[in-house]
Parts: C-alpha cells; sequence; structure tokens
C-alpha cells in the first residue's frame, strides 16, 4: 500500500516539521498486520513529498484472526490485495504514524498547524465500492481538486474491464491536520471493509477525527455507517454526538440513517476483508434497483420523486439519460436544501440542471404542479403518513396526479423478526406511523386500484424467507387504460 503527500509550501521541507518526521532518513514502525515506512523521495526548498508505505503480511494478519471465519474463507485470509491496496489498514497505520500531525501538534513550528498549505495527495490503488464518482461525492465537498480514473484488470486485455481499483490524486489547499483526519476517516468509507473489530470506540475515533468537517458534509449519513461497518447503534450515536458539534436536533441527522442502517445491521462480529468481498448490495440499494428497473419497463421519462428526502433516489435518476424530466418533492425544506447540495445543482450543466426540479410539497394534498407525469414513486413514504390520512394520499397521488405508473415500496411488518438489533414490536423507523403485513399491503393495493381505475402487482425487494417473504414489498400500478411503453 502506498499513499504520498507533497507540498510546494516554501520552504517545502517544513512538510517534515508536520509530520515529525526527518526528510533526512527513512524510518520503520511496526503496526497491525505488517510494516509501514516513511520516507521522502524528493526534499528540497521548492517540492517535499512524504510516502507512506505499508508492508502487510497477509499470513501474518491471518494468524491473528484463526477461528474467527468460516473455512470458506481460509484461502482468501493468505491470497488478497491487502499487501496493494490503501485499505483502511493504511489508516491504521496512518493514525498510529502521524499520529501527532493528524491531532495538530508541532512544537517546532506551531504556527504552521494552523495554516493551510497547498497540498497532492496521491494514493495509486484505492478499493473503492462506487467508482470515481464517490471519490468525487465524498472530496469535492472538503474543498478538494479530484482526480480519479479506475485502474483496468489487465492493460494487455482491455475487454475485460475495469477493476475496483482506482488511481487518485487529490489537489488542493488545507491544514495538514484536515487532510489526514479526511484520509483518515474516509479511506475505510471507500473501501467498505473495516479489517478489524469494530466497537463503541470507534464512535469516539470518528467523532475526534471528523469533528471539524464531518458534520456539515453532505455525505455524513454514508460516511458514518461505512465507517462503522453499518452496525444502527453505533451510527446513530456517531450521528446525535455530531448533531451536537452542530447545533442541530439530534433527530434531525440520525432519522435519515436508522432505516438503512437497521436494514443493513451486522451483529459485532469482526469485520473482514474477506466479508466483504462477499457483501451483497444493502436492502436501500435492493429497493433502488427494483424501482429503476419498473420505471425502466413502464418506459417512464418524465418521473416524480415524492417524499424525496435528500435525493438518493435523485441521483440515480439523473445518472440515466433515459429520465428526461425529474421533480422531488418533500415536506420538510431541511431535505430539499440538503438534496440540492447533495446534488450540486448550482455546479451542474445546464442541460443537466433544467433536467430536475425540487418542490417543496405534501403527500396528502392534490398538486396540479404533479399532473400529467409518466410516473410518480413512493418510496418508503406511505408508513410515515397516519392512516386516518391514506385516503387523502391515494386521492393525491391516484386521482389528481394521476400519473400513468405509480410505483410504491413499504416495510414488511413480518421480516421484522430477523432484525436482531430491532427490539420486538418495534418499528424500522420511530417516526413509522404503521407498517404492513403483505395481506395489508395487498389489501390497500386492491382498494386504491379498484377505486381509481389501476391495476396493481406486488413484488418482493430483498432476501425472500420462505414463512415471513422478502423485507421490503414493492407495488406497481399501471393506470388502466394506459399505453406505457
Amino acid at each position: 500500500m502506498l499513499l504520498t503527500v507533497s507540498t510546494t509550501h516554501r520552504p517545502a521541507t517544513d512538510l517534515g516539521h508536520l509530520l515529525h518526521k526527518h526528510p533526512d532518513r527513512s524510518q520503520r514502525f511496526e503496526v497491525t498486520g505488517g510494516v509501514a515506512h516513511v520516507m521522502y523521495p524528493e526534499a528540497s526548498e521548492e517540492r517535499c513529498t512524504a510516502a507512506l508505505l505499508l508492508d502487510v503480511d497477509p499470513v501474518e494478519l491471518a494468524r491473528g484472526r484463526r477461528g474467527q471465519g468460516p473455512e470458506g474463507f481460509v484461502l482468501g485470509q493468505y491470497v488478497n490485495d491487502l499487501p496493494y491496496a490503501a485499505s483502511s489498514l493504511l489508516a491504521v497505520a496512518l493514525g498510529k504514524v502521524f499520529g501527532s500531525a493528524l491531532r495538530g501538534r508541532c512544537g517546532a513550528r506551531p504556527e504552521l498547524v494552523e495554516t493551510p498549505i497547498p497540498l497532492e495527495i496521491h494514493i495509486p490503488a484505492l478499493p473503492c465500492r462506487g467508482g470515481p464518482e464517490l471519490v468525487r461525492n465524498l472530496f469535492l465537498p472538503l474543498g478538494w481538486s479530484v482526480w480519479a480514473i479506475s485502474v483496468p484488470l489487465d492493460p494487455a486485455f482491455p475487454d475485460w474491464g475495469d477493476s475496483r481499483y482506482l488511481d487518485v490524486r487529490l489537489t488542493g489547499s488545507a491544514r495538514l491536520a484536515d487532510a489526514l483526519s479526511q484520509l483518515y476517516v474516509l479511506l475505510p468509507v471507500l473501501d467498505d471493509a473495516k479489517h478489524y473489530w469494530v466497537s463503541e470506540d470507534e464512535v469516539a475515533k470518528l467523532v475526534r477525527a471528523g469533528g471539524r468537517w464531518l458534520n456539515t458534509h453532505p455525505e455524513r449519513e454514508l460516511i458514518t455507517s461505512r465507517y462503522l461497518a453499518h452496525q444502527r447503534r453505533f451510527a446513530s450515536a456517531a450521528l446525535a454526538r455530531l448533531a451536537e458539534l452542530d447545533g442541530r436536533p439530534a433527530e434531525e441527522v440520525v432519522e435519515d440513517v436508522v432505516e438503512d442502517a437497521t436494514e443493513v445491521a451486522a451483529d459485532s462480529a469482526p469485520v473482514g476483508h474477506d466479508a466483504a468481498d462477499q457483501r451483497v448490495p444493502s436492502l436501500a440499494e435492493q429497493r433502488c434497483a427494483a424501482i429503476l428497473s419498473e420505471l425502466r419497463s413502464a418506459g417512464a421519462a418524465r418521473v416524480v420523486d415524492m417524499g424525496c428526502g435528500e435525493g438518493r433516489l435523485l441521483r440515480e435518476l439523473l445518472a440515466e439519460r433515459s429520465f428526461t424530466e425529474i421533480v422531488g418533492v418533500d415536506v420538510a425544506p431541511r431535505a430539499l436544501r440538503t438534496a440540492a447540495a447533495r446534488l450540486r445543482l448550482d455546479q451542474m450543466a445546464e442541460r443537466q440542471r433544467e433536467r430536475i426540479r425540487l418542490l417543496h410539497g405534501s403527500l396528502t394534498y392534490a398538486d396540479s404542479r404533479l399532473a400529467g407525469f409518466d410516473a410518480l414513486v413512493l418510496a418508503e413514504v406511505i408508513e410515515h403518513v397516519d392512516p386516518p390520512r391514506l385516503p387523502a394520499l391515494a386521492q393525491a397521488v391516484f386521482g389528481a396526479a394521476r400519473p400513468t405508473t405509480v410505483v410504491v415500496t413499504t416495510p414488511n411488518v413480518e421480516y421484522n423478526v430477523r432484525w436482531p438489533s430491532l427490539p420486538a414490536g418495534d418499528t424500522r423507523h420511530p417516526d413509522h406511523r404503521f407498517e404492513w403485513s403483505r395481506t395489508e399491503f395487498a389489501d390497500w393495493a386492491e382498494t386504491v386500484s379498484a377505486e381509481y381505475g389501476y391495476t396493481a402487482r406486488i413484488l418482493p425487494v430483498g432476501p425472500v424467507d420462505a414463512e415471513l417473504g422478502a423485507p421490503t414489498q414493492l407495488a406497481v400500478f399501471t393506470r388502466k387504460g394506459a399505453n406505457p411503453a
């Protein structure tokens, strides 16, 4: 694993003072699973580069984990990418080797600690579940210019396509301590594979490392969930702590992560690299994919996302050119502001910006702005509506807006017993007014279809339990007499 940090600050060799590592000699440090080396490939008044090289020994790492993984993963413990790719182990080494710099301590040049300096960070082999777009989504809001390209599986065989590894360069002006803290947090987030035990201590580490920037980051929920290995109780605690730093009510920050975190909640077992390689998409990702599939099948081009929240589905819709007009509607102005920031509407090219609008509106009131669209999506929305208001929602959607296709997803309450971290009788989200069984959802869909002239198909989303069904149920309503593509 290799990471380099360069500066053209004058004198550039001040980088050695900030890192507490002298440019004239290389140093060696014992770290988890291997040895870290610090060296300076270049060190002049004009430019200085510090390199952190982590030499991981997979055999030694596997010996330390004996008995913790199933037998099927034994070979993967020894034959893997750990010696070469910038995984969470590099973040651990960075925290140990550059701990003083990360905490912003420099006795020799104390004034430099608070001084933004020009920096270039290069990570030639970065595993990333999310590709170059995720790297941009994470680092651009922090002020970095981002260059990220996928590394081909084999340059000699271009038809094989790209690997999951990226060659990444970040350039910008920042406090070195901030740059290191961002790398410390985001390296494991990008890899999405913690290589060590994730416990409550990790919450404090995350808040300490990200306290200066994470609470205002538009992707803070994703960052927090991935950093804490998708464990609901830890992610909720971290977001609440960050909310305190931000001065906002904790429930506003926590509410968006709780539901998704519940769906991918893991027990407290160690999270290893091999398990991450086998990881299936989260339920939220599967739900989004199922919605997009139905919209494509319906030939929808003009789509409304009712209760769009902070824009997760909107981002996927924008990525496909077949969706020519996209409208996000939400009752919460804060959610719309966050969606605009996440989607970077202010930076979007004009032709792209013309495809999307964000509207403040209610689910239960007829809105003439929404009439005549091809499709309308209610993704995990109806369960947030008080049951007496459901007829008003049906009238607003199926009666007034009356799109050709309506896609509705909602939790299957029968499946809740399969979530180990969900207390018996609790709903998946504290704001859920109800959660339906499969029969109750089917009855509602049949009633709405009969009243407003639609037909309905109900599909499972997520792993299907023979007894309890799937965790999410999806209904596709098609208006009778319509001619979808």
